[in-house]
């Protein structure tokens, strides 16, 4: 994806609206393609998450997730996705920043993410910034594990 319009200043923007969560959509099934989302299952993780979209000018490159505690995992969930094409220039930490300060309000028991584990890239961005593996699993049908780290 090319940069149309010039733009070098990452904005970053909630996807509350039709064209924000299909961008978030299409970003987060190029980088996860083995659990590619529908439509309505991005609108129901809308209805329970923060889901924000990254824009280099009008291109979305990057989105990211942050999910409360619940029953099952009492530590938020930050995950930031930036595309292959436009990572190394920052805007995953910026994406990451933003979403684990919303994090750190939504609980005291601390922080995880989860990465694909043939994200290569993501597991050296998560280690980087003192997250440490705590599991391994497989979703139904899938042969490519997620990894779940915590920030220590």
């Amino acid at each position: 994806m090319s940069d149309p319009e010039g733009y070098t200043e990452l904005r970053v923007v909630p996807a509350v609206g039709g064209r924000e969560l299909a961008d978030w959509r299409a970003v987060h099934n190029a980088i996860i393609p083995t659990a590619v989302l529908s439509a309505d299952e991005v609108r129901e993780r809308a209805g329970r998450n923060r889901l924000d979209v990254a824009y280099l000018g009008g291109v979305a490159v990057g989105c990211s997730t942050v999910r409360p505690p619940d029953g099952e995992t009492p530590a938020a969930t930050v995950i930031a996705r930036i595309l292959p094409e436009y990572r190394g220039r920052g805007f995953g930490t910026a994406l990451y920043e933003r979403g684990l300060a919303h994090a750190r309000t939504l609980g005291e028991e601390g922080v995880e993410t989860v990465v694909l584990a043939s994200n290569e890239a993501g597991l050296r961005f998560a280690l980087a910034r003192g997250f440490a593996e705590v599991e391994r699993y497989v979703l139904p049908g899938d042969t490519i594990p997620f990894v779940t780290l915590r920030l220590a």
